[in-house]
């Protein structure tokens, strides 16, 4: 059980008038770390310290390599036609990667989370007695709903305040009789209210106008006419033009903002984390099948980050910033498992606890910004709706992706 009590008699030799402490010292300090079971695991299991840490440098080399190549595709390939943001390609392959997102939460996660917060290490009162692994995982997907509320709110009002002190400066220049940035609502020539003289429009009266005509716009299967096309097409109603979906437009760039930062935070809170779990195993066994299954989870993560970034239309250093953290996280996670591998004992009531508490938390990040986020902004969207073959190659290929995440857990 102990150290100490294995060694007594050698010391009771060289010590002869020494006794044995007190049995009631041991019996007195916490089951939960005297328990034979928080042993290293991994002593039984093909251990080979050498071996582990060659292939812990080849993980870190093939996770990295995944992940640079997953989110750089769609940066890099939105300036490709085949590879576009706005192609049926990426909307396919998008789908892929968001069922490897959804199952990585569900199968992998809330797994991991469950066996950890149940393990016998524990004891048995709180953490046997009530299902923290569900009850953080709600917390933590109605958490990423308040943050994706409030961080719509913000960026979108920033947005309007930004663009409302832009027009009002350009056009207290160049027009006069203009009160407050809005033209007033008075014309016989064909414009109409916020319009300028050359078709120029005000944020405020652009939002007065879609609102005013959206009575006109088409629906059902004559709003799908344009859809997917190469750009924006005006429309005429009434005897004059407006730019359609300009506002969607607006809003969706505002989406894709908050939903690729919020996304990047579910992945790097567990990635710290199976990496971590990389880095301290010393089992070749183990080692072997992680390299693949977090190799194909970083690179088909980064595709969807990485198309999340590039919707959003970041400034190209805040773009490179946020691949780089996402590529290096993992990796790091697995270096720091490696230095402190020989003092860090992973099934540690404490280690046990943490690693539970994240996973939980990761779990209900990944399954709301799958669902949410990713499948339902994309599946139930005008373009989808309009695009039977789209429709069926997407949720083939969101079907499959989650299948063949979920089927890694069968090795790792």
């Amino acid at each position: 059980m102990f150290l100490i009590e294995d060694i007594w008699p050698t010391l009771q030799q060289l010590l002869p008038n020494t006794t044995l402490p007190s049995a009631s010292i041991f019996q007195h300090l916490p089951e939960f770390m005297t328990a034979s079971t928080c042993a290293d695991r991994d002593s039984d299991l093909c251990r080979d310290d050498s071996a582990a840490f060659v292939l812990k440098f080849v993980a870190i080399a093939s996770i990295l390599l995944a992940g640079m190549a997953g989110i750089a595709i769609p940066l890099i390939g939105k300036h490709r036609r085949f590879l576009r943001t706005d192609g049926n390609l990426f909307v396919a392959a998008k789908a892929f990667a968001a069922g490897v997102i959804l199952a990585t939460g569900f199968v992998h996660m809330l797994s991991d989370a469950t066996e950890a917060l149940n393990d016998p290490c524990l004891p048995k009162y709180p953490w046997h007695k009530f299902p923290f692994t569900g009850f953080f995982s709600m917390v933590a997907a109605l958490f990423t709903l308040l943050l994706d509320f409030v961080g719509t709110q913000y960026y979108e009002r920033k947005q309007g305040v930004n663009r409302a002190v832009e027009e009002q400066a350009r056009v207290g220049t160049s027009e006069s009789g203009v009160e407050d940035g809005i033209v007033e609502v008075k014309d016989y020539s064909g414009k109409v209210f916020g319009e300028e003289e050359k078709g120029g429009m005000h944020i405020v009266g652009m939002h007065a106008h879609a609102a005013h005509h959206r009575h006109n716009h088409p629906h059902g299967q004559d709003a799908c006419h344009g859809i997917g096309g190469s750009g924006v097409k005006p429309h005429d109603h009434g005897g004059h033009s407006h730019v359609h979906g300009m506002l969607d437009d607006e809003d969706s760039d505002v989406r894709h903002v908050v939903v690729s930062q919020v996304l990047e935070l579910g992945i790097v809170s567990h990635s710290v984390i199976i990496g971590l779990s990389l880095g301290v195993s010393q089992s070749p066994c183990t080692i072997r099948p992680l390299i693949a299954a977090l190799s194909f989870h970083q690179f088909f993560e980064g595709f969807a980050l990485g198309g999340c970034i590039s919707q959003a239309q970041f400034k190209t250093s805040s773009a490179t910033i946020m691949a780089c953290f996402f590529a290096l996280t993992t990796p790091t996670g697995v270096g720091i498992g490696t230095a402190i591998a020989s003092v860090y004992n992973p099934y540690s009531p404490g280690a046990l606890i943490t690693e539970g508490i994240l996973d939980s938390l990761s779990a209900g990040i990944l399954v709301y910004m799958a669902l949410v986020d990713l499948i339902a902004a994309d599946f139930l969207s005008k373009r989808m709706s309009c695009n039977f073959r789209l429709q069926i190659v997407s949720y083939c290929m969101l079907f499959l992706g989650a299948g063949l995440m979920s089927s890694l857990a069968i090795w790792a």
